[in-house]
């Protein structure tokens, strides 16, 4: 496996600058990291894709070296953000997780990818008007807008997951995730918390559109871990395989939502075996020396 990453930087369309880590050799693959996520946290999936693929892990506009969300905020500057690396990389496969998922089926719909892999996209499809209205959205703002941001972060937790965490006493959830989470990585997902707020928004905006997925031809890995029924974003995996085409749905029982940043040798092993097994052979020659 080889440990040896580097950073690179791109211009997408809009001239935003772009950043991603690039690590390993063979066919060019983006990987598209999820909400509260920044390419970093990604590190250990993108070496286990490392055994079979260049892995490129864009740094997400909003994060890092990128530039900003900008003004007019959409999964379109982000599909273009992703094309540009796969352009100046010469990458034709895409995987994603989470919200970065649902960013990687918007790009494998411009024809430009070979084919792909997500672990529980952030696509909304099928769900009650509650978990699209998002209703949680404007108290999560406006705890950020006053400086309260365990109290945000919390307000998004449960919004996000009304069947699992949004059931529990908040005061008890606020508490555990004090304890759980290391203070570095809270104080992460609190500087992301309002992009991350724009993008379930983008989310929300395309909820229910199952005619966007149906012309994606490139063989697609869905992937859902043991909330498979529980949550929005396992429940997307099936409903999408039922919509795509060439998908193909995995199961893991023994992981969560963060199964990729957690166990990313079982993730990794799959998403392998899915692209060696679909991509077409263009997707075998070496992309551009980044």
């Amino acid at each position: 496996m080889n440990d040896n990453i580097t950073e690179n930087q791109t211009r997408s369309a809009d001239g935003t600058r772009i950043a991603y880590r690039s690590t390993s050799r063979g066919p060019g693959l983006v990987l598209v990291p999820g909400a509260l996520a920044v390419a970093r946290d990604f590190d250990g999936l993108a070496r286990e894709l490392g055994t079979a693929f260049t892995v490129h892990t864009i740094e997400r506009r909003g994060r890092g070296a990128s530039g900003p969300q900008g003004d007019v905020y959409g999964a379109e500057r982000e599909v273009e953000d992703i094309l540009a690396v796969a352009a100046a990389t010469g990458s034709r496969l895409i995987a994603g997780h989470s919200f970065g998922g649902f960013l990687a089926l918007e790009a494998l719909r411009t024809g430009r990818f070979d084919a792909g892999a997500v672990y529980e996209p952030g696509v909304l499809i099928g769900e009650d008007d509650e978990l699209v209205a998002m209703r949680w959205a404007d108290r999560c703002a406006a705890e950020l807008a006053r400086g309260r941001r365990h109290a945000a972060f919390t307000t998004f937790v449960q919004g996000v997951n009304p069947e699992t965490s949004g059931k529990a006493p908040r005061v008890v959830l606020s508490a555990i995730m004090r304890v759980a989470i290391p203070r570095e990585e809270r104080l992460q997902k609190y500087a992301l918390l309002e992009g991350t707020l724009r993008e379930h928004r983008e989310a929300a905006n395309l909820a229910d559109q199952p005619e966007r997925y149906r012309g994606v031809e490139a063989p697609v890995l869905l992937m859902t871990g043991k909330e498979a029924t529980a949550t929005s974003a396992g429940r997307a995996a099936g409903r999408l395989s039922a919509l795509l085409p060439s998908a193909r749905l995995r199961l893991f029982p023994g992981l969560d939502h963060f199964g990729p940043e957690k166990q990313p040798a079982l993730v990794a092993a799959a998403v392998i075996d899915h692209l060696r097994a679909t991509a077409p052979a263009s997707s075998s020659v070496d992309g551009a020396t980044p």
